[in-house]
């Protein structure tokens, strides 16, 4: 995804800095004289960023079609000058209060939050001031960087985190001689190329893909905005696409009842006891082992699942939920609620059983399907390529009707923004950061209705660490990386993350990485198919997994994810 400016007519400028922004005539000492030109550079800025968006993008270390830092950036630019809206603001104190809130509500992915960061910082440090000299503008440089560090678990060097420090010390340098403010922060933008042009020297990674960090060349772009604008340049506001939060919903009609519990025996036949289950219902989860087997199922007979599971040893942790009284009940006491203010259906969720609700970013219809089924209270539609803002994980948390929330980022790139919505609400939320579909899944599959949040929280933690996930795609253009001599267009796979193989088949490509995960040690291989993939297409792919895996029970799902098409998990 890209945003595009309208291209500027020749000779012309929208919104020149002009004579009035300037406390002296002479710009080499000037001052920036109040909030409303702060925010004219920080617009300008946001825009120039606009136009450059797909050259972010593109600097992904991975040639995968889904790379997002640009996109990231520049809607969380976009949510921090819009959140002061029509209303002026003299002091560039108050201005920048206001756009650093507006930048921690809408931060998307790991860049957006660091950029959040940094202009938090940036605005601790202009407290009470009503203009912007040289001298504040370096310590809100330095004070930017270092909020950013500290909002980062590991730093680590060679990213967006570097170029913000070391541009910030030489504004900082420059501005102790007596510079003026266009003196600083065109060294700080000059210091920030270079810092840019050194990621490669820092990060192994970036060096062998032949690419700089796209965070880093992100606030390069920034600075450069700002700096073009002080020196007449100016851009046309283009339009932003924003990400929505949906609530999982349950299918009208008969829900049936959730059925668990835990057989405990000796020598039993998991496989066995899973396709007995599977023909009682859906929603079907049996794992164990051949003392303790584990049993979920929605269905419409709970008598005949729990007789079945007598019949194989003692039976533990029973649960019999009615969904369908609990749906009734549900729709009864939020009727009256305002349809502005969606709430979510539990369909005999967590947050019916024992006061705790999960919400989890997912994106693809199917997957959501999965998720629902398995008694989600909210979904975030999100994920790859689209990363939910701050503000939606909030929104999603705030709606669910309990104070005790588990939320399911799914998405390396939504784990740090989960963090810091977990953060700003009122709530007591917790993270179990699962950084791939598969993961939460396994997490939701884990909880346990007896048990607290603290307890569930390690069971969820726990049985996510437990998958491994393979993702399929296709590459975006030629590469050398991990080893791999990548061409544009070959089919390409990673595995937890990392790209680790890559073929002229996609065939080829899952028989390496079912290999690499180890499936013969696995118990289930799962398949979620994506757009472009026809079930039959799904069906071929899974039959030839059994029969490289006869031991293996292997499913397929439509997960409907864009650009991936297959999401492959072994547990």
């Amino acid at each position: 995804m890209g945003f595009e400016a309208a291209p500027q007519e020749a000779g012309k400028d929208a919104n020149p800095l002009g004579s009035d922004c300037w406390e002296s005539h002479d710009p080499a000492r000037s001052t920036m004289s109040d909030g409303h030109c702060l925010l004219n550079a920080l617009r300008a800025a946001s825009l120039y960023l606009d136009q450059r968006v797909s050259q972010v993008n593109a600097l992904n270390v991975f040639p995968v079609p889904d790379g997002d830092t640009g996109t990231n950036m520049s809607l969380t630019m976009h949510a921090a000058v819009s959140e002061v809206g029509d209303k002026a603001y003299a002091s560039v104190s108050e201005l920048a209060r206001v756009v650093a809130h507006g930048a921690l509500m809408g931060a998307r992915g790991n860049s957006g939050v660091i950029l959040s960061q940094v202009l938090r910082g940036f605005a601790r440090a202009l407290d009470g001031k009503g203009t912007l000299s040289a001298a504040d503008l370096a310590k809100g440089m330095e004070e930017g960087a270092a909020t950013a560090y500290k909002g980062v678990m590991k730093p680590v060097e060679g990213t967006i985190l570097t170029v913000a420090r070391e541009s910030a010390a030489v504004a900082s340098r420059v501005a102790s001689t007596g510079a003026g403010i266009e003196q600083v922060l065109a060294s700080a933008v000059a210091e920030a190329q270079a810092s840019l042009a050194r990621t490669p020297s820092l990060l192994p990674v970036l060096a062998e893909a032949g690419v700089v960090d796209a965070g880093g060349q992100g606030f390069t772009i920034i600075l450069e905005g700002i700096l073009r604008y002080m020196q007449g340049e100016s851009l046309t506001e283009a339009p932003v696409a924003m990400a929505e939060t949906r609530h999982a919903r349950a299918p009208e009609g008969e829900f049936g009842y959730d059925t668990q519990f835990v057989i405990q025996g000796v020598a039993l036949d998991v496989a066995n006891i899973r396709e007995r289950i599977a023909a009682m219902g859906d929603s079907v989860l049996v794992v164990g082992d051949a003392r303790a087997v584990k049993v979920h199922v929605h269905t419409e007979n709970p008598g005949k699942v729990i007789e079945y599971g007598l019949t194989q040893g003692q039976l533990a942790s029973v649960i019999v939920e009615n969904m369908q009284l609990q749906y009734e009940s549900f729709k009864q006491t939020t009727s009256s609620q305002p349809p502005q203010t969606p709430l979510a259906v539990p369909s005999a969720g967590p947050a019916a059983v024992n006061g705790i609700a999960t919400v989890a970013v997912v994106s693809g219809n199917g997957l959501s399907r999965v998720f629902e089924s398995l008694g989600v209270s909210a979904i975030v539609p999100g994920g790859q390529t689209m990363n939910p803002s701050t503000h939606d994980l909030l929104s999603a948390i705030n709606s669910v009707p309990s104070d005790r929330v588990i939320l399911l980022p799914n998405n390396s790139n939504v784990v740090l923004t989960a963090q810091q919505a977990r953060e700003l609400s009122p709530k007591k939320v917790v993270v179990v950061p699962s950084r791939t579909i598969p993961q939460g899944i396994a997490a939701l599959l884990a909880f346990n209705y007896q048990a607290g949040l603290e307890a569930n929280v390690e069971l969820m933690a726990e049985a996510s660490s437990q998958v491994q996930t393979a993702e399929i795609t296709r590459a975006v253009r030629s590469v050398q990386v991990n080893g791999l001599a990548i061409a544009q267009g070959q089919v390409i796979g990673l595995l937890n993350g990392e790209l680790v193989t890559a073929g002229a088949e996609t065939s080829i490509v899952i028989a390496e990485l079912l290999e690499r995960m180890g499936a013969r040690e696995c118990e289930i291989v799962t398949v979620y198919y994506g757009e472009g993939v026809t079930p039959e297409e799904a069906s071929r792919t899974a039959e030839e997994i059994r029969q490289s895996y006869p031991g293996q029970d292997v499913e397929v799902l439509d997960g409907g994810q864009a650009y991936y098409c297959y999401i492959i998990s072994a547990e």
